[in-house]
């Protein structure tokens, strides 16, 4: 079962991705904030991480830099998921080393098949 990291500050959109994503046979691991997605990153090498961008302490553009920078972490696709999607975001978020993204709200099926794209793509490698 693919492990998804899930960065997310918002209960709601926790509950809701969170629930749908266990529907479709994904594990799912969560992270409120930059510096525990940094954490759960090491210690539960996620096949995949949805990094919010709006987060406290470390934003998601941040938190997406360090782990791409960290060879332990830099294989794992990120997508960033964000509720203020401006023109330049998507840009920001590819230069942050973020594989894709995503605007909320969500599209749920779109977002299943990037996810589904990512995590072929890693096992192709």
């Amino acid at each position: 079962m693919p492990r998804i990291l899930l960065v997310e500050d918002n209960e709601l959109n926790i509950d809701m991705l969170s629930r749908r994503l266990q529907k479709r046979h994904y594990d799912v691991i969560l992270a409120m904030s930059g510096q525990e997605a940094l954490a759960k990153a090491q210690a539960e090498k996620p096949d995949l991480i949805l990094m919010d961008i709006e987060l406290p302490d470390l934003d998601g553009w941040e938190a997406s830099r360090r782990l791409k920078a960290d060879p332990a972490t830099q294989h794992i696709p990120i997508i960033a998921v964000t509720a203020h999607a401006m023109a330049d975001h998507e840009a920001k978020s590819r230069e942050a080393g973020c594989d894709d993204y995503e605007s909320k709200p969500i599209e749920f099926e779109r977002l299943i098949a990037k996810i589904q794209h990512l995590l072929q793509r890693g096992t192709n490698r």
